[in-house]
């Protein structure tokens, strides 16, 4: 657990790091600024420097520019955290794209590449760096964006919806495997939020009568996650309801007279 009883806002965090991917904008700038709220040092990444900079002056915080797709950026975008903040204790991994094509008729390869490259190589890459700055400060939080679409079918954008779900796997696996290092790993998963990814259908959303989520209610979310100490769980964020974990199922284990297998597999 990183936060006290403060809460989210006053000191909660004080004399903690948060490193924020995608922090110039939408999910990752609103949470930048709760996080400053709460006392802590921020280290805004992106690949947009004039929004990342303004954001990092606006927090008090820091930037470095960081393509989340290349393992060697993330690499050193945790390397200046270090340097400049003296560790991190709080990973919110944010970055992401929309896909912009499908498959079948529609595929196109560079679209495929730079959706899988910002929305899971940017969380795997992006965990694979912090891990040991967050183990050199004797624990800390990860937090990695997904989305609703990584809890259901998503016909209408299938390859967004495979890259968060497995994001959502990725939390519910290593939530359980880095407890002995006194890191949390957990995903949140909002619905239609205020994001440059719903830009191009933000209208037709909005004529349907959806509403849509602001980006401070899903920054909000990440750090009660941060401050609550669970592990390996998707968060859902949806308009109009409180957020929790979402609850999934069991698998089902072998059936009668199968090989004893006692992982259940």
């Amino acid at each position: 657990m990183i936060a006290d009883g403060d809460g989210a806002g006053g000191a909660a965090l004080r004399d903690k790091v948060g490193l924020v991917t995608g922090g110039a904008s939408g999910l990752g700038r609103a949470t930048a600024f709760a996080l400053a709220a709460a006392g802590a040092e921020v280290v805004i990444a992106d690949v947009d420097e004039a929004g990342g900079r303004a954001v990092a002056e606006q927090v008090g915080g820091h930037f470095v520019r960081c393509d989340v797709s290349d393992l060697e950026q993330n690499e050193a975008m945790v390397a200046f955290a270090v340097e400049r903040c003296g560790g991190v204790d709080i990973a919110y991994l944010n970055a992401g794209v929309a896909t912009g094509c499908g498959i079948g008729e529609d595929f196109d390869l560079v679209k495929y590449h730079r959706a899988n490259g910002a929305n899971l190589d940017g969380v795997v890459f992006g965990t694979h760096a912090v891990l040991p700055a967050l183990k050199a400060r004797g624990g800390g939080a990860i937090v990695a964006t997904a989305s609703l679409a990584g809890l259901t079918a998503v016909p209408f954008d299938p390859l967004y919806a495979a890259n968060k779900h497995a994001v959502v796997g990725l939390a519910r696996s290593l939530g359980p495997a880095l407890a002995g290092d006194n890191i949390t790993y957990n995903a949140i998963c909002p619905g239609f939020a205020e994001t440059k990814i719903i830009a191009g259908f933000r209208d037709q959303l909005l004529a349907s009568g959806l509403s849509i989520i602001p980006a401070e209610s899903v920054a909000e979310t990440v750090l009660r996650i941060v401050a609550g100490g669970g592990t390996g769980e998707a968060w859902f964020v949806q308009h109009a309801r409180e957020p929790q974990p979402f609850r999934f199922r069991n698998v089902p284990g072998p059936g009668e007279g199968a090989p004893s297998n006692p992982r259940g597999l």
